[in-house]
């Protein structure tokens, strides 16, 4: 058992108090990458030399007394679907091989405004919608854990640069699941905010109404850490929202006593048979929330396959809009298991999408109903580990999201969040859901930050 590198939250502390650098954090980066990123295939990209430059000038301003705040001087890694000037942004695709944006993601500007230090661009599954696949233009990422397994999808990268202690800091991005499944598989906090609380403005699209920006971390803290950073409209993305003026760092500090937490118990018992080490880290898990003083209540949503079927129509109908054009001029630039999922939506009609929108209205007033009375809810994220990777590269694809609970809180655009709850015996890890309504996301990492500080979990990373 490994305590592995430093935090987000720790690396700032020590730089605070002069312990270390940002160049030295930022070595030990490229070092730990340098040694490791050959089996994981995290990364697609390193941008070492304006790395270094970044460091040099964050060591300046903190030598000067102006070090800006937690992330300042901090290495961070983007999945490569975040637009940064002058560096490759190619969304794990031919189609976009060579693609350098003139300028950044406004998230990706934020963090670095904030003095975050950029190591560079992390796998994903092409077009944050295919894979894994072989036959794309990089390799698909490996899981920390165990390198024959998978990472989840699609902020595969991120999740695993974060767990294998590459970088402290990483964002993903959320369609139907694709930051809290990858958190969930390799074992790290992964949060996806209320829908517009974080700009996708410069990030490469997959579903214009579903599509979520957020960070992965090693901790809940990390998380809150960086929401400060990344929160706040622009006009660019016409579904961002007003600043919610909340401190999330501070928000997520305090007790959940007293809190009222609803259980969705029926996605687990009913819905999705779970595997059973699965299954009682979740129940263990709400054990951990009684006693630390929450208030349990059962609750229920309409059933998890309702949620999947109305997502799918959509995302698919969505991202079909969107790579219409190059899907029938140039099919052949994308993988295989990208093509096989983008055409699905060619066969849906607009009768189809306006079920499915209609359908959608009619879960989301159901999750407000049943939410009416509590401050956060708690279900599953992964009800079984991490499976093995290679029989997910061959077809059937659609088996592969299997046991998942992702959708309904994509289609409410409600903040969740996904922790650790520990391994199992094989030593992969487990996961539990933390989620809320609508703009509650400091409640939502209240409870997860909470947890993680009753739970040892934290203190076990992958022996690399």
């Amino acid at each position: 058992m490994s305590r592995g590198p430093l935090t987000l939250a720790a690396a700032g502390k020590a730089l605070d108090s002069g312990r270390t650098s940002a160049a030295a954090l930022l070595e030990d980066s490229l070092a730990r990458i340098a040694a490791h990123d050959k089996d994981l295939n995290s990364f697609v990209l390193l941008t070492q030399a304006r790395a270094r430059r970044a460091a040099a000038a964050a060591d300046a301003a903190i030598k000067r007394g102006r070090r800006s705040g937690p992330l300042h001087g901090v290495p961070f890694a983007l999945k490569d679907i975040y637009s940064t000037a002058g560096v490759r942004t190619t969304a794990h695709s031919r189609v976009l091989i060579g693609n350098v944006p003139r300028r950044n993601a406004p998230t990706v500007q934020r963090l670095l405004d904030a003095g975050g230090v950029m190591v560079g661009k992390l796998a994903t599954h092409e077009f944050a919608t295919g894979g894994p696949a072989y036959d794309g233009p990089f390799p698909p990422a490996r899981n920390p854990w165990d390198i024959a397994h998978f990472t989840g999808g699609s902020s595969s990268g991120s999740a695993a640069a974060v767990a294998a202690g590459l970088v402290p800091l990483a964002m993903g991005s959320d369609t139907s699941g694709s930051i809290r499944g990858p958190a969930a598989f390799c074992g790290i906090a992964g949060f996806k905010p209320t829908y517009g609380l974080v700009p996708r403005t410069g990030v490469v699209p997959l579903a214009f109404s579903l599509d979520h920006c957020g960070p992965m971390a090693w901790t809940v803290e990390d998380c809150a850490l960086a929401m400060n950073v990344l929160a706040g409209p622009d006009a660019g993305d016409p579904a961002s929202v007003p600043h919610p003026g909340i401190d999330f760092d501070r928000a997520s500090r305090g007790s959940v006593a007293g809190m009222r937490i609803g259980v969705v118990r029926h996605f687990w018992e009913e819905d999705v048979e779970g595997e059973p080490e699965a299954v009682a880290a979740i129940e263990d898990s709400l054990k951990v929330l009684r006693k630390l003083g929450a208030r349990l209540t059962t609750i229920r949503l309409p059933p998890h396959a309702d949620w999947d079927a109305c997502c799918r129509v959509l995302l698919y109908a969505e991202a079909y809009a969107i790579h219409e054009h190059d899907l029938k001029t140039q099919p052949q630039s994308y993988a295989e298991i990208t093509r096989t999922r983008l055409m699905t939506g060619a066969a849906l009609t607009g009768a189809d999408v306006i079920h499915g929108l209609r359908w959608r209205r009619q879960l989301n007033r159901a999750y407000a109903e049943a939410t009416a009375g509590v401050d956060a809810v708690v279900t599953a994220c992964s009800l079984a580990p991490a499976p093995l990777l290679d029989p997910l590269t061959s077809p059937p694809y659609f088996t592969t999201r299997g046991k998942l609970i992702m959708t309904p809180f994509s289609l409410t655009g409600a903040p969740a969040l996904s922790v650790c709850a520990g391994f199992t015996n094989q030593g992969m890890p487990l996961s539990l859901q933390i989620a809320g309504k609508p703009f509650d996301d400091a409640k939502v990492l209240r409870v997860g930050r909470a947890y993680e500080r009753a739970t040892p979990w934290r203190e076990r990373r992958p022996a690399l």
